[in-house]
């Protein structure tokens, strides 16, 4: 932070007779040969005085002995922040100026003009914070071993830009868990789509959360963006274990069935059912089921009859609505209950969830 301090206090021994009642203005080799408050600034971690292009030093002296002492001075001060609602925080840091040799029975520091002591630039701004308010206080500090001294406080309530956060690790968390209920949409048995999108989701995830922490101080609590990222990436890993579930009850359900199929197998007119499949993933049972076939007690010979003439009887306007109704009913029976069910518990949770994590850090 660069600011201009300026300190006033008055010494009679400065005093001079003027007509005109003008002040004189000196530069700053005048300052090492009179008395001048000895403040520094507490908690600094560096800070300097402008030499460029001499030193930004002013020292102005009025006839009845009162002195103004103007400095240029750019202070790096530490500031204690919590990050427990970071990046929607609001931080609370304070410059400290304070006498270094003179306790408060020598010297006696306080704000002139109280709240219009501390004035600044209206276009100023910072990258990363907006300046809500400032004020200036003043207290006591105590050192067990040199006794009591003035302290005074330049106090600012700086609340961070969240836009940068949005674009950068909100936005994208937020469309990774979008993309992993993709899967829901596919077929269960199409194994490498899924899989591959429930990893590479998982993978992003964790590119996020890394790419976040290595931009942050190691704080050993929780931020309000780990809560975020992690409840999101928890949501992407569920996304793969609910595949995995399908999985492995899709092939529970095909075991069973082959093994009815085995037990009482189905005599049907049509020689081989591979002709009715469009691929070779799907079970003979399903095939049956798809199309339409009972286990009655027609004969063969007429399952052969109706099946040619309605094929036979029919158009090729009939032809393509019925093979695109096949293909419906297929993906329709081949859509697992548990797709189902997650195509709306997974985003009515997210939802829910965004609604209380920003209700509750705004």
């Amino acid at each position: 932070m660069t600011l201009y301090l300026r300190n006033y206090w008055k010494d009679e021994r400065l005093s001079f007779p003027s007509t005109t009642n003008k002040s004189m203005t000196f530069d700053g080799r005048l300052v090492k040969k009179i008395w001048a408050p000895d403040v520094f600034f507490v908690h600094s971690k560096r800070s300097f005085i402008h030499d460029t292009t001499t030193d930004n030093i002013m020292l102005r002296i009025f006839p009845d002995g009162n002195v103004l002492y103007s400095i240029r001075v750019t202070v790096t001060a530490m500031c204690n922040m919590d990050f427990s609602c970071f990046p929607l925080d609001t931080q609370t840091c304070s410059l400290e100026i304070e006498s270094y040799a003179y306790t408060e029975d020598d010297l006696m520091l306080y704000w002139k003009g109280d709240r219009d002591a501390l004035k600044t630039d209206e276009k100023v701004s910072l990258s990363q914070f907006l300046i809500q308010r400032f004020h200036t206080t003043s207290k006591l500090a105590f050192y067990s071993s040199t006794g009591w001294y003035n302290r005074l406080y330049i106090n600012f309530t700086l609340r961070r830009h969240i836009f940068f956060f949005l674009l950068q690790t909100y936005f994208p968390a937020t469309l990774m868990v979008m993309l992993s209920w993709v899967s829901f949409w596919i077929d269960r048995q199409a194994v490498p789509a899924r899989v591959s999108l429930g990893i590479t989701t998982v993978l992003t995830m964790s590119t996020i959360i890394t790419g976040v922490n290595a931009s942050m101080p190691r704080v050993s609590y929780i931020k309000a963006v780990d809560v975020y990222l992690w409840v999101s990436f928890v949501f992407v890993f569920l996304s793969v274990l609910e595949y995995a579930a399908v999985n492995y009850l899709t092939t529970v359900q095909e075991r069973k069935q082959r093994k009815l199929q085995e037990k009482f197998p189905c005599i049907c007119g049509i020689t081989s059912t591979k002709d009715l499949m469009f691929d070779g993933t799907f079970s003979e049972a399903d095939a049956n089921s798809l199309a339409g076939y009972t286990r009655t007690s027609i004969s063969t010979d007429d399952r052969v009859k109706q099946v040619r003439l309605s094929i036979g009887g029919d158009s090729n306007l009939q032809k393509k609505r019925r093979l695109r109704e096949f293909v419906g009913m297929r993906i329709i029976q081949n859509t697992h209950a548990i797709d189902k069910y997650c195509r709306m518990i997974f985003p009515a949770s997210y939802i829910l969830f965004n609604l209380v994590y920003w209700a509750v850090y705004l």
